[in-house]
């Protein structure tokens, strides 16, 4: 199907599916998930499947379809049969973007997310103070904002930037250590979008240790408000592993939205 370049490729399935389809398609077509899977963990699925026809048919009969990425997320089987759920981020596939959260906004709340993430480039990257290291964790909007200033992130990676330059790529918890040992840095996170999670999931890099010895308030949180709204209130989760590091993070915290446009949000564990 990917060789015959269909314009969106419809998937029933859970978090196994998304991963098969991953692997064979990457970011090469549009896709979208039915909701038919007992783990239900990636951001590519319709809240229903009634909203994945919806969904379809808005973006095949649009004559300007948008499209976004969205996180492929799965959890380790041998894990789960044993009650712990631990969930890793394998990747990103292309969906539509009329997702049902983003039509519900009111009109003039949506803005054009290329837009709206340079907004928020501008605004996180004029406030980078000198002085700082900036651990950036994985995803599209952490990239997106690098990518503002000429530089080229890892997608799936935490790297790290001083005085606007990258200085180490796709770093684990090792390398972060020695890099931030006695430094100033903070941390710089984004939203799964769907599922809420800005530690725990795909940036396990940031170890609780490593979240303790900077503090809350040198942790950076930037997410658009469409990802905010498809929370739907839901709280912003951590699972660090660490219980003390949760508690930490747990009540509200700023969250950048756009240039100088800022959410307190809450935070739960």
């Amino acid at each position: 199907m990917k060789n015959k370049g269909i314009d969106l490729l419809l998937f029933a399935g859970g978090d196994g599916t998304a991963r098969d389809i991953y692997n064979a398609v990457g970011h090469e077509i549009t896709v979208l998930g039915i909701p038919a899977g007992v783990k239900m963990h990636s951001a590519v699925y319709a809240v229903t499947p009634r909203q994945a026809g919806e969904a379809a048919v808005d973006f095949l009969t649009s004559t300007h379809p948008s499209v976004t990425e969205a996180e492929v997320m799965d959890i380790d089987e041998d894990s789960f049969r044993e009650g712990v759920v631990a969930a890793k981020l394998y990747g990103y596939l292309r969906i539509p973007e009329e997702r049902r959260f983003i039509q519900s906004v009111k009109s003039g709340g949506v803005q054009v997310e290329k837009q709206v993430i340079e907004g928020i480039a501008a605004d996180l990257i004029g406030n980078l103070k000198d002085d700082f290291l900036y651990v950036f964790g994985p995803g599209t909007t952490t990239r997106d904002i690098l990518a503002h200033i000429g530089l080229e992130k890892t997608l799936l990676g935490v790297d790290v930037v001083l005085h606007k330059q990258l200085i180490a790529k796709d770093v684990n918890e090792d390398q972060l250590k020695s890099l931030i040992e006695g430094k100033k840095a903070k941390i710089v996170v984004t939203v799964i979008g769907g599922q809420g999670y800005i530690f725990g999931r795909g940036n396990q890099q940031i170890s609780p240790e490593i979240i303790r010895k900077l503090g809350k308030e040198n942790i950076l949180v930037v997410a658009t408000k469409e990802k905010l709204a498809s929370l739907h209130g839901r709280p912003l989760l951590v699972d660090t592993g660490d219980e003390a590091v949760d508690k930490m993070l747990n009540g509200y915290m700023r969250v950048i939205t756009g240039f100088e446009n800022y959410s307190v949000y809450k935070v739960a564990s």
